[in-house]
Order: structure tokens, then sequence, then C-alpha cells
């Protein structure tokens, strides 16, 4: 089934025309690092740490739109690359374990972003919110090393 995706012919444009591969390679890795930054930056201010100045809410509602437009570029552009080896990426125990951590990281910041604004509104913020913001930097940060790793430990990508 994957094999049969990487010989339609779009695909096999992309694959074997090194200025596209390219493209598409640069707006994922681009897209992924911007969206991420994104969701780190909240995650940050929920623990305290990054810009006290703003209210959690203000800096979400600054960020979320960018956030978004962020992630579904990168999920496209993912996809794509996906494509031109997906006989190979399919099987990989590592690839899978990136999208794993994807979809984790991914209920993680919606449950963040969901929660933002009541915690704006109380005196202190709650533990289990700086532990639910932990966790979604951690698995950002999974999904970030997975990525390195397919090359490393699988010699794709």
């Amino acid at each position: 089934m994957w094999e049969s995706l990487e010989h339609v012919s779009w695909v096999t444009t992309i694959g074997t025309t090194g200025w596209l591969y390219a493209a598409f390679s640069v707006t994922h890795y681009f897209t992924l690092f911007f969206f991420i930054g994104t969701i780190v930056l909240v995650d940050l201010r929920i623990l305290g740490v990054a810009d006290r100045n703003q209210t959690i809410s203000q800096l979400a509602d600054q960020l979320l739109p960018w956030t978004w437009i962020g992630f579904g570029l990168a999920m496209f552009s993912g996809f794509i690359l996906f494509t031109t080896d997906a006989g190979d990426f399919a099987p990989d125990k590592v690839f899978k374990a990136k999208m794993l951590a994807i979809l984790l990281a991914f209920i993680f910041t919606v449950i963040v972003h969901r929660n933002v604004a009541k915690w704006n509104t109380l005196p202190a913020i709650p533990a289990g919110a700086k532990v639910i913001a932990l966790i979604s930097l951690l698995l950002w940060l999974g999904v970030i090393l997975a990525g390195v790793d397919i090359a490393a430990l699988s010699g794709l990508g």
C-alpha cells in the first residue's frame, strides 16, 4: 500500500526534483520549529519562566493563530516528505515513535490551550497546569529528537 503512494506521479516528481524536495524539507523544518517555539513559549509562561509581563491568556491569544498555521504547514509538508519514501518510513519503529509523540504532544497542547483562560483567572497557576505544560514541553522535545534519530537509527531521511 505505502509503496504505491511513492509511485504517484506528483510524488515521484517531488522525490526526484532536488530543489522541490529541498523546498518541502526547508518548509517542514522551519514551520516545525516555528510552531513548536510558540508552544514552548506558552508552556514556559505557564511554568513561570517566560514573559511574565503578560498574562498567559494574552500570550496564548497572540501566539495561537501562528501555532496552528505553523502546525498545519508542518503536517502538510511532513506528509509530502513522507510520501516520497512511504514504503520505508511506514514500518520503521522510530518513525512510529515520532508519530505517537506528535499525537500525544498535540493532545497536551490542546489541553493547555483550552485551559489557558481558566488558569489565567486563578490567583496562582495550579500545579496540575504546570505538570501538563512540562509534559507538553517534553513531548515536543521527543518529537524533535525522534525526527533527528530516524536518520541516525534507521538510515532513513
